[in-house]
């Protein structure tokens, strides 16, 4: 499956990619939200992500790389999201957190940045919908693969298969089309891409392109 990060997309004519990702039947969008302080970047909010529920059905994938997320998922609950993605130390009571999310009639996720151990999900991955694998740290699009990712995607997989949960397992950062293959190999399910699929180019060729991959 894929999820194209909005981030790296032409803001000055999103209805336009909006139109190609559910014309290509994209299985999610991918929106990162940064809040210049857990990651040195920034983003957008909620009245974003409304105003961009307007342009599509597809699934929102909404990634918060933000401090205190416990205290805007009522918001992007309410603006559109269908899944929202937490980091486990941007909250205190991560699962009290967890359960927050669930509690609105939406999926939960849960990111491992790079240094993270896989030990993390032992006590939360029995209620996560989805595990996030950043294969870069987070913040910043374009940057490269992290080559332990694999190892990491892989144990995580074992532990899904081992528990017989139907958890999700996604990668984010540095997925590009010649590196796809093996990431999914690994045990990915879903490929965050940004810069591969809106590199000014063709965005529908490049879209094809990953959904082609077997």
């Amino acid at each position: 499956m894929i999820s194209p990060s909005i981030l790296s997309a032409d803001f000055s004519n999103l209805e336009k990619e909006f139109k190609i990702m559910d014309e290509e039947n994209v299985d999610f969008i991918h929106l990162d939200i940064m809040d210049g302080n857990y990651v040195p970047n920034i983003s957008f909010g909620p009245g974003i992500v409304k105003s961009l529920r307007s342009l599509t059905n597809i699934t929102f994938d909404t990634h918060l790389m933000i401090n205190n997320p416990e205290n805007y998922i009522d918001e992007f609950a309410k603006a559109g999201s269908d899944i929202i993605t937490i980091h486990s130390d941007a909250t205190i009571h991560l699962n009290r957190t967890i359960n927050l999310i669930k509690s609105k009639g939406l999926k939960a996720g849960l990111s491992l940045n790079p240094h993270q151990s896989v030990d993390i999900l032992d006590y939360v991955v029995d209620d996560l919908d989805l595990v996030l694998v950043m294969s870069v740290n987070p913040g910043f699009g374009g940057q490269s693969f992290i080559e332990s990712s694999y190892r990491k995607i892989n144990e995580i997989r074992e532990l899904i298969e081992k528990r017989n949960l139907n958890t999700l397992i996604e990668v984010d950062g540095g997925v590009k089309i010649n590196n796809a293959k093996k990431i999914l190999n690994s045990g990915a399910d879903i490929l965050v891409a940004g810069s591969a699929i809106f590199d000014g180019k063709d965005t529908r060729e490049n879209i094809r392109k990953f959904k082609s991959l077997k």
